[in-house]
């Protein structure tokens, strides 16, 4: 599976312009985790986080402690160029789903980038992989077939059956043609692994 066939696109994105309140409107009104970060000619110059936007936006309250709570002397930060976060991890259209989940795990981050040709094209997420391996087993079976049947619109055909986003394919149209039909089907998100049954 590649980060095309899961990433959202368009990428919901704000400007590193943008005042910080602005940036954690977008984020809860859009139920995202993070955005990339454009400037003015869109180029892509970081991505901020929930806990970007976070940072420095809460004082003490006094209710909370018997202690005279102090007063902060800096303003919270203004624009999101303040607290985005500038080294940014990307990937591209082409991505190997697993690729994508050993950068999502090593980095311990929720959501990457999608870039392609130097242009933020959609963002992907772990909540994004999440939603194809809920995938109902029913509805990757009717995938995989029509994948089939379109590689294979007159013959040979397959049994298929998915159980927990495993593919079993029957039946044996030689070799070749077998070892495609493999392929096909690994393709189909949410199919995790594929086997032969002769």
């Amino acid at each position: 599976m590649l980060v095309r066939e899961v990433m959202t696109s368009p990428a919901i994105t704000v400007l590193s312009t943008d005042p910080v309140r602005t940036a954690v409107r977008v984020l809860y009104a859009e139920g995202i985790t993070a955005a990339p970060v454009l400037d003015e000619s869109g180029a892509l110059v970081g991505i901020v986080s929930e806990m970007d936007l976070l940072q420095g936006e809460f004082q003490p309250d006094p209710r909370a402690t018997v202690r005279a709570v102090p007063e902060h002397a800096t303003p919270p930060p203004y624009r999101v160029s303040e607290v985005m976060t500038r080294e940014v991890v990307t990937v591209t259209p082409s991505t190997d789903a697993t690729q994508l989940v050993d950068l999502l795990v090593v980095k311990r981050i929720k959501s990457l980038p999608v870039v392609a040709e130097d242009q933020v094209v959609g963002m992907v997420s772990r909540s994004d992989l999440m939603a194809v391996l809920a995938r109902p087993d029913e509805d990757l079976r009717a995938d995989a077939l029509a994948a089939l049947a379109e590689q294979y619109p007159f013959g040979p055909s397959w049994e298929v059956a998915v159980r927990q986003g495993v593919a079993e394919l029957r039946g044996h149209a030689g070799g070749h043609h077998d070892q495609i039909a493999d392929l096909i089907v690994r393709t189909v998100p949410g199919i995790v692994r594929v086997r032969h049954l002769a």
